[in-house]
């Protein structure tokens, strides 16, 4: 795959078009307070998962709309008695869940509690789900996929309760006694980055505890220039879904921008860990710059500085980034933050 954004030198000054809605502030305002009238109700139910290191637990909470959503929690076997520790807050890309019980341990293997978020109505590609998405999006007209779904109204849009949902997996994390609720860091790749991106934003000054950011590759970001050249999936949903219905495109950008991962990144306070693939036609490296440079802008100070931040870019790389290299800068990254 060659090339097919903008080179390097402009994509870091890359700024996106968009803008705030009046009334972003006092949406997920709203939304939060109505999301945290349900009872959080975690539960956490010692599983096997045929590994000597590592300890698992069933976990259920109450998402948006009280809906059950279901995690797992993986903790070091070898943890000493009484201590708490710092949890990595994992969300998973697009139409992937939760897995198998222990398909995936790695940050647990690295001494942190590791909490991952089933998506509601995902876990049908990748990696297996048990969350159902029960909202009613009846009469609602829609692309087969879930970015057009019940796009027709902030209200009803898909990702207004995964988001909650994200935000009440941080509370459900925080839960836990032998999770140090002071130190929570949100980790996701594509729609997973796209979600902590949307997280981070959310819990400033709604939520105390969340230490830093890591957006793998970020999906959700910039959604104007997504849609415009994005040739692989799943931002062409909309694209197919705009070419069928020809005068929904303002008004579904309109609601779109409620859930812009670039809105969402001004208002974030913590440290964050960016990676983006120069090669990328999932999630271009315009658009995850965008968000990059949004990040932590909304809390700039006198200095004309937000949030700590730094980017990661991967030239020859396509979606899948710079996977165990990566990680490799994430745990670097996070073993200066914490020690």
């Amino acid at each position: 795959m060659p090339l097919f954004d903008l080179p390097l030198g402009q994509l870091r000054g890359y700024t996106s078009s968009i803008t705030q809605p009046a009334d972003f502030q006092a949406f997920w305002d709203s939304t939060i307070d109505e999301a945290r009238t349900f009872p959080l109700a975690a539960t956490f139910e010692p599983v096997e998962n045929y590994l000597s290191v590592i300890d698992t637990f069933d976990v259920t909470f109450a998402g948006f709309g009280g809906s059950p959503i279901k995690g797992w929690l993986h903790l070091p076997a070898n943890r000493p008695a009484g201590t708490r520790l710092p949890v990595v807050v994992n969300y998973v890309g697009y139409s992937g869940g939760r897995g198998l019980v222990n398909q995936d341990t790695k940050w647990a293997q690295a001494g942190y509690a590791h909490f991952i978020m089933d998506t509601r109505g995902q876990g049908y590609g990748g990696t297996l789900g048990e969350t159902a998405d029960p909202h009613p999006t009846a009469g609602e007209v829609a692309h087969a996929g879930l970015m057009t779904r019940g796009a027709g109204s902030r209200e009803d849009y898909y990702y207004r309760r995964v988001y909650v949902d994200a935000f009440r997996a941080v509370e459900a994390a925080q839960a836990h006694p032998e999770v140090d609720a002071s130190r929570v860091v949100l980790a996701g790749v594509s729609q997973g980055g796209g979600i902590v991106v949307a997280v981070a934003g959310l819990v400033a000054g709604r939520l105390d505890g969340v230490i830093a950011a890591l957006p793998d590759v970020p999906f959700l970001q910039d959604f104007p220039r997504a849609i415009d050249i994005t040739p692989r999936g799943p931002y062409p949903e909309i694209a197919a879904f705009l070419g069928r219905h020809r005068d929904r495109y303002e008004p579904m950008l309109a609601v779109l921008n409620y859930f812009d991962g670039v809105n969402l990144a001004r208002a974030a306070t913590v440290p964050a860990l960016y990676s983006a693939a120069q090669m990328d036609d999932i999630c271009p490296p315009s658009t995850v710059f965008a968000s990059f440079n949004a990040y932590g802008s909304g809390t700039a100070g006198t200095s004309g500085t937000g949030a700590a931040k730094e980017i990661e870019v991967y030239r020859f790389n396509n979606h899948e980034g710079g996977q165990e290299h990566h990680w490799i800068k994430q745990l670097q990254f996070l073993r200066k933050l914490i020690g």
